[in-house]
């Protein structure tokens, strides 16, 4: 019997935060990852402020196996969901933001300017995520085939690594 991974999505909006936009993002996450066979354990909006943002994700990554998060990964001002998720992660895992960016710059060249990050924190994982709802389609796209196994070696329940399928011919 497959183990059914837990996750929490965090909205990193001051709009939607105030209440003046519906988070669209985290709604589609949410249908995504609960489709996939996924348990929702937690979602919050925070407004764009490290302090918020370290505070949910430290919080959740004691309880859940995954953290997905939106919003904040851009060139404003304000977009710091990068720098509060490295504050937090114990371990980088860059494949994945690199594959989401390399992936997902091929329909959407700005794509690459997307500046999310991907880590550990004890046996969670938690991936930063574009606050599109369309770039949060994309992204979990690439990285979807990867999460189960990544949880598995995450919370000890791996056993070994798949075998790839074989390549037509």
């Amino acid at each position: 019997m497959t183990r059914v991974f837990t996750f929490a999505v965090l909205t990193v909006s001051d709009a939607a935060s105030r209440g003046e936009r519906v988070d669209l993002s985290g709604q589609a996450i949410r249908e995504i990852m609960e489709v996939h066979g996924y348990r929702l354990s937690g979602q919050a909006v925070v407004p764009d402020e490290e302090g918020a943002i370290t505070e949910r994700l430290k919080g959740w990554a004691t309880s859940v196996d995954l953290i997905l998060t939106t919003g904040g990964t851009g060139l404003a001002p304000r977009d710091v969901t990068p720098e509060a998720t490295q504050k937090v992660i114990e371990r980088p895992v860059p494949g994945l933001a690199e594959a989401m960016r390399l992936e997902t710059a091929r329909r959407t060249p700005t794509a690459i300017l997307s500046r999310g990050i991907a880590g550990m924190r004890g046996r969670c994982l938690i991936v930063n995520l574009p606050g599109s709802p369309r770039a949060v389609r994309e992204c979990l796209e690439v990285v979807l085939p990867v999460l189960d196994h990544a949880l598995e070696i995450l919370s000890g329940t791996a056993t070994g690594h798949p075998v790839p399928p074989a390549r037509g011919g």
